[in-house]
């Protein structure tokens, strides 16, 4: 290093070692979250914190218009702006400064209301944005509540096999079905099993038990399922319905036990167990072929 005949070397050794001495920017938290579009003129822009280095993807719940976007600096403050159907994609190069912000213009493709997503960047000490889903209208309670009930309906208004089709259900592998010989003729905790039947499909297998409640017995609630192979390795249960909320004593009910893909072979022996929400009434059924 040259020194200048009027600086003395001390003097720069006290400010080298100032300069290595100053504390460094803390590394910003990377959040994700979610902001939505004013839907009115008066309301404010939302803000998006952008930071150098920091790639920001700006996710749209409705396809944009990807030759509309707009970025304020374009040309000589981004390193990377990429639009697709539903993202846009910001590398900043140069922050915005305290108090300055950059706008950014997206217009939407299907012709709703508002029309255009506007956002500002700026900048933020400690937090920066690594992604954001820019939503027009916040799912209310009611709009969810609505959807909800339309899609029940639809599904009501389709039954029988074509409804297990639109569900993908079913598939050229077909459906293979046989009886459940492991009928008990004794009762266990007050139940019997009457008949049964077993249905298997390349995604999913299905036990179908007829339970009586004997005369006496208290009433009984479907609850919990187990299944499990002859070695002891068990088999998800997806779910466990009854066609009856529970079974008053003397009554008869049919329970129905799906699984997981068959990953076993049709002719391998399973032991199932069906036990009632407190667990204290069971019934076992140790050869049963699905």
């Amino acid at each position: 290093m040259r020194l200048l005949p009027w600086l003395p070397l001390a003097l720069l050794l006290t400010g080298a070692t100032a300069a290595a001495q100053q504390p460094q920017p803390p590394a910003r938290e990377r959040q994700e979250r979610q902001v939505v579009v004013p839907s009115s003129p008066g309301e404010p822009v939302p803000e998006v914190r952008v930071a150098a280095k920091v790639v920001t993807y700006l996710r749209f719940n409705a396809p944009i218009d990807r030759a509309s976007v707009e970025v304020e600096g374009r040309e000589t403050r981004f390193r990377v702006v990429d639009s697709g159907e539903h993202t846009v994609t910001l590398e900043i190069a140069i922050e915005p400064g305290p108090g300055e912000k950059l706008g950014v213009r997206v217009r939407y493709k299907d012709g709703g209301t508002p029309a255009y997503a506007t956002l500002a960047l700026v900048s933020h000490p400690t937090l920066v944005d690594k992604e954001v889903e820019v939503v027009r209208h916040p799912r209310t309670v009611e709009a969810l509540e609505a959807a909800l009930a339309e899609k029940d309906a639809a599904l009501k208004a389709v039954s029988g096999p074509a409804r297990l089709a639109f569900a993908g259900r079913l598939d050229l592998g077909g459906v293979q079905a046989r009886r459940i010989e492991t009928v008990l003729s004794g009762m266990q905790s007050g139940l019997m099993v009457a008949t049964g039947e077993g249905y298997r499909a390349r995604s999913w297998a299905l036990a179908i038990i007829r339970v009586r409640n004997l005369p006496g017995q208290k009433p009984w609630e479907s609850g919990e399922a187990r299944l499990t192979r002859a070695d002891g390795t068990p088999v998800k249960v997806l779910s466990v319905d009854m066609n009856k909320a529970r079974l008053a004593p003397g009554e008869e009910g049919l329970v129905a036990v799906e699984t997981e893909a068959p990953f076993w072979k049709a002719d391998e022996d399973l032991c199932l167990e069906l036990l009632d929400k407190g667990g204290s009434r069971r019934l076992s059924l140790p050869k049963v072929k699905l």
